[in-house]
């Protein structure tokens, strides 16, 4: 299983480290760093909003996990001068609930929902038309007694987030007006991040050891975060709690977290394909079978840093390791051998 500080999702976090992330956050577009165009965007959708005063269009928000579409999202309420409501998909599984949030929003209220590809398709349709006209339906009674009441909304803006785009319906991507998506960073603007994140938690750092922080952190500023925290205690029982290069190296060597930002399990499954199966290709099951993990586990949180990174291929015939992965491992790839006619 992947490490709490190398998850890019915060649901391992401990009450303490959810609070220190929330101070970490920043509050206007000027202090986000990084998705230059996305930034850019949404700012001028919501100042052309205040100007006409009107509610912001409705905005999803989609990308890897830990990129910053919960920070955005309050970006964007505090940029309009809105309160902010924040549930998930999941939580969401009566219409009775839903109805109750919408019903308690004011005029230009944001109402936040994560993971809303997980929404109960029952309580999905029930957002269509508070959506588009700012109303829902509701069924009172049932039987010959039913009957349909329609309950008007005060104008509000829905921001939605998703790390699988893909599974969201059709009908419901449609009623978002703004869409954008998030990348990954790189370690130029990772480096910011932590430099900045150094300030607020005021501790000294030196510059090589926030890049070399960065680089490790799999283009994730959550990452980049959590280990910049795990450094810093390093720093302040090993080391004077200044984070020197010195320093940053041994606490990412006491994490496990290698030159490339691979962890231990990443590096167990390239060599479980080079080492087991010649490199590939070889089956997800198998892969998952041989590495003590679950295919979906694999396919979701491993294999798309793998694949990004030049790791790791994708065939027909099941995953394949590349040269790189050969190179990472120090081991000679099969294309190099000496046969025994060379």
């Amino acid at each position: 299983m992947r490490e709490d500080y190398l998850k890019p999702d915060d649901e391992a976090y401990s009450s303490a480290d959810k609070e220190i992330e929330k101070a970490l956050r920043p509050l206007s577009f000027e202090d986000f760093t990084g998705q230059e165009k996305v930034v850019e965007n949404l700012k001028i959708f919501v100042q052309a909003a205040k100007k006409r005063s009107e509610p912001l269009d409705h905005v999803l928000l989609h990308g890897p996990p830990g990129l910053g579409k919960t920070t955005l999202s309050h970006i964007i309420a505090n940029e309009l001068g809105s309160n902010i409501k924040i549930t998930s998909g999941p939580v969401l599984d009566k219409a009775g609930e839903l109805a109750g949030l919408l019903t308690n929003l004011e005029v230009g209220d944001v109402l936040f929902i994560d993971e809303i590809h997980r929404l109960n398709p029952v309580v999905e349709e029930y957002l269509y038309s508070a959506m588009e006209d700012y109303k829902i339906d509701i069924m009172l009674d049932s039987g010959p007694n039913a009957r349909s009441v329609q309950i008007g909304l005060n104008p509000f803006t829905l921001i939605g987030a998703t790390t699988r785009s893909g599974l969201l319906t059709a009908p419901l991507r449609a009623r978002f007006g703004i869409n954008a998506r998030l990348e990954y960073y790189d370690a130029k603007l990772l480096t910011k991040i932590v430099g900045r994140s150094c300030d607020i938690l005021q501790c000294s750092f030196d510059p090589e050891a926030a890049f070399e922080l960065a680089r490790r952190s799999r283009g994730t500023p959550r990452i980049a975060n959590n280990l910049l925290r795990r450094t810093r205690d390093f720093a302040q029982i090993k080391g004077n709690g200044a984070i020197t290069l010195a320093i940053s190296r041994m606490a990412l060597q006491a994490l496990n977290v290698d030159t490339h930002g691979l962890d231990e399990m990443d590096n167990r499954i390239l060599s479980t394909i080079i080492d087991k199966f010649k490199g590939g290709p070889v089956g997800l099951s198998t892969i998952a079978t041989a590495c003590g993990e679950e295919a979906e586990t694999i396919e979701e949180v491993y294999e798309p840093f793998l694949i990004m990174e030049g790791f790791l291929k994708r065939t027909a015939r099941g995953r394949q390791a590349t040269e790189l992965a050969y190179k990472h491992l120090g081991v000679i790839p099969p294309s190099q051998m000496n046969t025994l006619f060379d």
